[in-house]
């Protein structure tokens, strides 16, 4: 097998998880037991969006970090040389 092929396992999970983060497995292996309106699900489901918001912030951060560094390195100070008696 050479390095760009995937192994049998690689195959088989990608076939068998759409995800593979603990909250999504978590949720695919409790989702037959899912009832509509079930104030458990609506707090399950409520969970879920506030774990991608909280990933959604953690990239805001890191744009916003390499944005500033980015702009930053464009105005860095040069040294000025000074004579030394």
């Amino acid at each position: 097998m050479s390095p760009h092929e995937p192994s049998e396992h690689e195959t088989q999970r990608s076939e068998g998880a759409r995800c593979h983060c603990p909250m999504c497995r978590m949720m695919d292996a409790v989702a037959g037991a899912k009832v509509p309106g079930k104030s458990f699900w609506d707090h399950l489901t409520n969970a879920r969006i506030e774990v991608l918001r909280a990933v959604r912030s953690l990239i805001d951060e890191r744009i916003d970090h390499l944005e500033k560094k980015k702009s930053d390195k464009g105005h860095e100070k040069k040294a000025t040389p000074i004579s030394v008696e």
